[in-house]
């Protein structure tokens, strides 16, 4: 006579494919195309650029400085703007936090005609936030700032 049997023990399986046995699936774009990077991430990556240049210069006068990028500005301006949508914001330092300048995303874009056009505009804002940080003028900060 037998004793119990054990109970049956299953091994997990390793999925190797996919249900219907395609295989296993790539990312939609290769990292290797420029779509991989979305619009977003290569504006932030243009604004580095630009800080990393003036930063070059400007070094110890942009120490513990921040640099930010939104969307949108908020919907209040500031007391200073007068008229339009403002593409970048100076904020001095207070109250123990560090100055902070601050580009907007999609006004900047608007303004851009093409990708070149779009680089010059990032450099140009982070330009002006910056000679207003510095208290100089933005042609003093970059010499290659277009008005």
């Amino acid at each position: 006579m037998r004793g119990p049997r054990p109970p049956a023990v299953r091994t997990p399986v390793a999925r190797r494919r996919d249900r219907r046995g395609r295989g296993l699936r790539g990312p939609v774009i290769p990292p290797t195309l420029p779509a991989y990077r979305t619009r977003a991430e290569r504006f932030d990556d243009q604004v580095l650029d630009a800080v990393e240049r003036l930063e070059r210069r400007w070094a110890r006068q942009l120490e513990g400085a921040e640099f930010a990028v939104e969307e949108v500005p908020p919907s209040a301006p500031a007391p200073w703007e007068h008229g339009g949508v403002p593409m970048g914001r100076y904020f001095p330092a207070d109250a123990g936090l560090p100055p902070r300048i601050v580009v907007y995303r999609r006004p900047v874009e608007a303004r851009a005609v093409d990708e070149a056009d779009l680089a010059d505009l990032v450099q140009d804002v982070v330009v002006e936030q910056v000679a207003h940080l510095l208290g100089r003028r933005p042609e003093e900060v970059d010499p290659r700032y277009r008005p």
